[in-house]
């Protein structure tokens, strides 16, 4: 089998180009793998997924009952998304992401997942940023503002997948979202007893995770390995956990 390499879509966007491209990998027999890019960064590869499928596992394994409501911050290949839906305790998910171009191609059926997450009725694909709705004191995740004389809704599961770590950004913008204040804000939007969940690509962070005791009830963090083929070893993600009193 030759060796494919396919730029399926590259476009603008307010945070530098992104683009998807499908490949065959030599070193893993021709392996077909998706990749996303930002600029020169490697944002994600289908490659590596487990620690994403484990951020929706972890967490939604840590709430009881049925008729979930959860948010996912960040699509990008869409396992985190996928996991979530596989729990029959969720009836319904939105889906949040900055990046135009990345909900387009769920949608078009570019990715592997996209056709399945597009279809489900439980699933909404919303185009906004994930940490302005999160923080807002007027508008929901789906970036609507509240009526004024209404309850503001709350959900039972936010799950970020965004960031390469609480520390280290996609958008130095971000950061404010890692602060006691951000999280505060995202709190007001839980749930009593629901959780927050976190990837990150470091190891867990003690300043972090003393941060979250501050805020919530309660967190942990879970170590998430997995095989890397190109190190011949594992490697390793940290999926923070933390439940709201």
């Amino acid at each position: 089998m030759s060796v494919v390499f396919e730029e399926l879509d590259y476009q603008e966007t307010p945070l530098g180009v992104i683009s998807l491209r499908r490949r065959s990998e030599p070193r893993l027999n021709n392996k077909i793998l998706y990749e996303i890019k930002l600029d020169d960064e490697f944002l994600m590869s289908s490659l590596f997924t487990e620690a994403e499928i484990q951020l929706s596992n972890i967490c939604l394994a840590a709430l009881e009952g049925k008729e979930l409501d959860v948010v996912v911050g960040g699509l990008g290949l869409g396992y985190t998304a996928k996991a979530a839906l596989e729990h029959d305790s969720v009836r319904s998910l939105k889906v949040v992401d900055v990046m135009a171009p990345v909900i387009d191609w769920h949608q078009r059926g570019l990715v592997p997942l996209g056709s399945e997450l597009a279809a489900d009725p439980r699933c909404t694909l919303i185009h906004a940023d994930f940490f302005d709705v999160a923080t807002s004191k007027t508008k929901g995740f789906d970036g609507i503002a509240y009526p004024e004389d209404a309850p503001h809704p709350q959900v039972d599961a936010v799950l970020l997948d965004i960031d390469h770590s609480p520390s280290y950004w996609l958008n130095p913008g971000n950061s404010a979202f890692y602060t006691e204040q951000g999280l505060r804000d995202l709190s007001d939007k839980i749930v009593s007893g629901g959780i927050f969940g976190l990837w990150s690509d470091e190891p867990p962070a003690a300043d972090f995770i003393a941060l979250l005791d501050r805020i919530f009830e309660s967190s942990e963090s879970h170590v998430v390995s997995f095989p890397n083929p190109y190190l011949q070893e594992d490697s390793t993600n940290t999926v923070y956990l933390a439940r709201k009193a």
